[in-house]
């Protein structure tokens, strides 16, 4: 069996010498190469290259970053002309090495860095795998969350506090949230529109967080859920606000941080296993991916993808 390793040597979980150790035990297993990434978007590339040349498996070591430019990566490579979708390209298995890691968590895979390199080798010995379905905005996939709106807009702060030299923790997320909300000016008039399918459309939404799985994210050890039943095996799932008036937003925010999920409220609106929808807006919105920052739309659309990749897990 031939396999990849693409390892992000930013990953903030693991050191060099960790690095040596997971690749002497991934060779124990497979046939291996290692590359690292040197620029923001080379995973995709060298995903994508190492489907064209046949490898069995894909493992990424860093962030969901460097999973999200993966997956692109293989989902974007020529594949097979026969078998099912997720059969016709290569198997991804991931190593938790970021600070959130929220994709690998959310597949069930130890914290851990050892302990789920340790859950991936009996997988490939044992010939153990998941096949999960994907989202895609656009033409670009993601593997468990998306953003327009202020949830991207703190994305997008808390990237910029992270190239100033200060770590993306709970605490730097929340002052992000804060300040986004106080100064950004959707509150008081809010842009976009929600369209689906054969229904009403939904106009005047200030922020849309789209779910592939839950939870949405963790802040430490505690899952964020806006939407439990989201789920790889389902559509996609959307938490939309309608307004961002300032009570009626802290108190969504105050059931996503300290209860269990089921944000409710007149201006919550919850959609649960869609197909397609697109957002639109009247003005740019910050605009994420699995938590990488993507810049601004006006217009996205986004689809579900099932069975799509598997997953050694």
């Amino acid at each position: 069996m031939r396999a990849l390793l693409v390892v992000n040597p930013r990953a903030t979980a693991t050191t060099e010498r960790s690095r040596d150790v997971l690749v002497r035990a991934l060779e124990s297993a497979v046939e291996l190469t290692v590359r690292h990434t040197e620029r923001r978007g080379h995973a995709t590339a060298l995903a994508r290259a190492a489907a064209e040349s046949g490898v069995d498996v894909v493992v990424t070591l860093g962030g969901d970053g460097t999973v999200d430019e993966a997956v692109n990566g293989l989902m974007t490579a020529p594949a097979a002309l026969t078998g099912p979708a997720a059969y016709r390209l290569p198997a991804l298995a991931v190593v938790p090495g970021g600070s959130t890691n929220v994709f690998a968590r959310a597949l069930g895979l130890p914290r851990d860095w050892a302990d789920a390199t340790s859950v991936i080798l009996d997988g490939l010995r044992d010939g153990r795998h998941r096949v999960i379905g994907l989202g895609r905005a656009d033409d670009r996939y993601f593997t468990f969350a998306a953003g327009l709106g202020l949830d991207a807009a703190v994305v997008r702060r808390v990237e910029q506090a992270r190239l100033r030299g200060r770590p993306p923790t709970p605490g730097r997320y929340m002052r992000a949230t804060v300040g986004q909300f106080l100064t950004g000016v959707d509150r008081r008039d809010p842009p976009m529109t929600l369209e689906r399918p054969g229904e009403p459309a939904e106009a005047g939404v200030g922020t849309v967080i789209v779910q592939n799985t839950a939870p949405w994210t963790y802040v430490g050890d505690r899952p964020v859920d806006p939407n439990p039943d989201a789920s790889f095996d389902l559509g996609l799932d959307i938490l939309a606000l309608r307004r961002l008036e300032v009570f009626g937003t802290a108190r969504t925010v105050t059931q996503l941080a300290w209860r269990s999920g089921d944000p409710h409220g007149k201006q919550v609106l919850r959609l649960h296993d869609l197909a397609e929808f697109t957002v639109v807006s009247s003005r740019p919105q910050a605009f994420q991916l699995d938590g990488d920052y993507l810049g601004e739309r006006q217009k996205v659309h986004f689809v579900s993808v099932p069975s799509a990749l598997r997953v050694i897990c």
